[in-house]
């Protein structure tokens, strides 16, 4: 999933609008870790516990909007944030928001296309055109190909 803090997707177009996502956490400190932190932030400095605490608090908040997004139908989610309060004084919370949406890379000639977005486009245009065969046993004679009419490549789902 494509996760950007700015509005738009450079080489993008925004095709869907799912609506606002979100993920939230709740956490309280351990004891054993608020003291070890106490005594650390007497000398100054980072203070690893809470670090820690905190970059998995923002990993879990982040999974869980991701989730909402692909339940929703998305494949990018825009203008994503994070927000934390302290409540009470030994919890923390902490959110992830943004809005999910469904985007389009632009091809070669469009206005406004990257390099990443030709690149992808081109891609996802190679592998609907080449099927895979299936790989032939070293046990079983390989059997003549038959002619089979293409079909045209799968279209982006749109809303």
């Amino acid at each position: 999933m494509l996760i950007v803090t700015s509005n738009e997707i450079p080489g993008h177009r925004i095709d869907a609008v799912f609506g606002e996502v979100m993920g939230l956490t709740v956490r309280s400190r351990d004891i054993g870790s608020q003291m070890l932190a106490g005594f650390r932030s007497l000398g100054g400095g980072e203070l690893p516990e809470m670090t820690k605490a905190l970059y998995e608090s923002r990993q879990e908040v982040m999974a869980r909007m991701v989730n909402e997004a692909q339940q929703r139908g998305a494949n990018a989610i825009v203008a994503m944030r994070f927000d934390t309060s302290e409540m009470g004084t030994n919890w923390t919370e902490v959110c992830a928001y943004g809005t999910a949406v469904y985007v389009l890379p632009l091809g070669e000639g469009e206005p406004g296309a990257t390099g990443q977005s030709v690149y992808l486009t081109k891609t996802a245009t190679q592998q609907t055109a080449q099927p895979t065969q299936p790989q032939q046993s070293a046990q079983q004679p390989a059997q003549p190909q038959q002619s089979t009419p293409q079909t045209p490549p799968a279209q982006p789902h749109r809303f």
